[in-house]
Parts: structure tokens; sequence; C-alpha cells
């Protein structure tokens, strides 16, 4: 189990909450609140729970709400909640667990179900969060993979189209990859590979959105960017890609770059363009920067 996990206690009573604290203190990082509103702020603020102890009957927002609460929000909608309470009753405990919470602790509490119940549902949740990982970037780079990339894609398309705000999709190719594999063998073309997976993810801005598209291309989009300042990113990355010389092998990579217009009513046509950029960059000699025109 991963140590120094982060718990969030919630109960209106500090002396209960210290009770909880003192047996969890030595294992993991803990937060308290005395209240629902205060707990709400606190489960958003990084680092994020791991784990919420959350008391079921508080004045103002009780258990039930809280949880609601955090099940409506994306950052916390994830977070296993175990419910705290002095009641043992059936139709409280299924209440709460149809409302999403993971399990149930009654008071007064035993240090050793309270530690058993935390460390089985940590393991759970740290279990789950390497699946999606697993699922949702690229081993070799740590990027983000096509999969994650087609979601998210679609998702800041839309909302660059609805705001109708500047949004640019860069894709990135390293030259003559295949030689590089041929070479120096495909455990150097890995490394080849990871140090420009790094260029890009160290010199990217943090609301760009980075990912492997496949094999030895990656695409990088940029939301709030015009087509000038696209260009103008692109040329410093193939600059510092030129520079990187990974095992005294002399790197360079090709990029085309496509900015959102009108005809582009799909984030798939968005990335064709691009990839249209692409080809003419490598048309024109590779290790250079091309931006798709519209035809008049």
């Amino acid at each position: 189990m991963q140590d120094n996990g982060v718990l969030l206690i919630i109960d209106d009573v500090q002396s209960n909450a210290e009770v909880l604290g003192n047996i969890l203190k030595d294992e993991y990082q803990i937060k308290v609140a005395l209240n629902g509103q205060k707990a709400l702020e606190l489960s958003r603020l990084k680092p994020l729970p791991d784990l919420i102890l959350l008391d079921v009957e508080m004045p103002d927002m009780d258990g039930f709400e809280v949880l609601k609460q955090l099940k409506s929000n994306s950052d916390t909608a994830n977070i296993p909640v175990i419910f705290v309470t002095g009641r043992d009753a059936t139709a409280q405990e299924e209440k709460g667990l149809l409302c999403g919470a993971v399990d149930y602790i009654t008071k007064p509490v035993r240090p050793v179900i309270v530690k058993a119940r935390v460390n089985t549902h940590l393991t759970i949740k740290y279990q789950r969060d390497e699946l999606v990982h697993r699922a949702t970037y690229d081993q070799l780079t740590n990027l983000s993979n096509r999969h994650h990339l087609t979601q998210m894609g679609m998702k800041i398309f839309s909302q660059a189209k609805r705001h109708e705000q500047d949004f640019c999709a860069i894709i990135v190719d390293i030259d003559h990859f295949k030689a590089i594999n041929d070479n120096h063998g495909h455990l150097i073309g890995d490394k080849v590979l990871k140090s420009v997976a790094d260029i890009l993810n160290h010199n990217k801005r943090v609301e760009d959105f980075l990912a492997r598209y496949g094999g030895e291309e990656f695409i990088i989009l940029l939301s709030n960017c015009n087509i000038e300042d696209a260009t103008f990113k692109a040329n410093i990355l193939r600059q510092r890609i030129q520079g990187l010389l990974p095992h005294n092998i002399q790197v360079t990579a090709s990029f085309g770059i496509a900015q959102l217009n009108s005809s582009h009513t799909t984030f798939e046509l968005l990335i064709k363009d691009a990839d249209d950029a692409l080809y003419k960059a490598k048309e024109n000699g590779r290790n250079r920067v091309e931006a798709h025109t519209i035809e008049s």
C-alpha cells in the first residue's frame, strides 16, 4: 500500500475528529474539517484527499449532503468516502451506500477496525488509479495516449468552438525515426522517443494538452493560441529537439500546424489539416514547421 496518503476527517465534534486523527496520524497525512462547507473547500485543495472519513450527523449540512456535493464535482467524485456514525441503523447505512459511500464505521470507533477499513479502501483506490493511468497514459513516455487524446481533444475542441476561441493543433514527427531504430536498435530508439517527449512536456504551457499520437508522432493542443503564436512555439521546440543529441545521435523533427476554423466541424478534421501540413513539412525537406492554409 502507498505510504503517506492524505485523509480528510469531517466531524463537527472536534474531539471525535481528534480520536480518528490520533488513530491514523502515524501512517497518513491528516486534514480535518469541522463542518460541511469547510470540508468541501478542503476536499478540492491539492493534494486531494485519497480517502474521506465523513460524519453523518452534522448541523447545517449533514453527511449525505456533503457526499452529494462531492460526487457532483469531477475533482472529488472518485474519492472514496467512509461514513462514520453513532447510529447502527440499517436504513441509514443503505442510504449512504446508495449515495456513493464505500463503507460505514460506527461510533465508538475501534482503532483496529478503522485502520483495517481505511487500508482496504485505499488499496482498492490505488489499484483503480493504476488501472486508469495505464488506460490513459503511454507507458514509455508517460504522456497521454491516443485514447485519452481523443477524449480530451473533443472536449477542448468543443469548448473552443462554443466560445469562438483561438485553438491550434500541432503534430510533431521525429524525422527518419526508422533509420534510428535500424542503426542503433530499438532500445536506443525508445530513449530518443523519451528524450523528445520530455522536451515537448517541459516546454508546454500548463493549459496545453500533449499526447503521444502513435509511433514517433506527438500532438500538442494549444487553447487560446493563434496560428502565428503556434508557429513561433513550434520553431522553438524544433530548435530544442535539434540540439538534444541523445546518445550523440542527431535528431530532428517536422511540425504541422492547423488552426480551428469554420470548416472544422469535428476534432478529426482539425487534426487532418495539421497532418496535411506535416506532410508538406516532410515534402519540403523535414526539420521544419509548416502551417495549414485555407485555400481560397
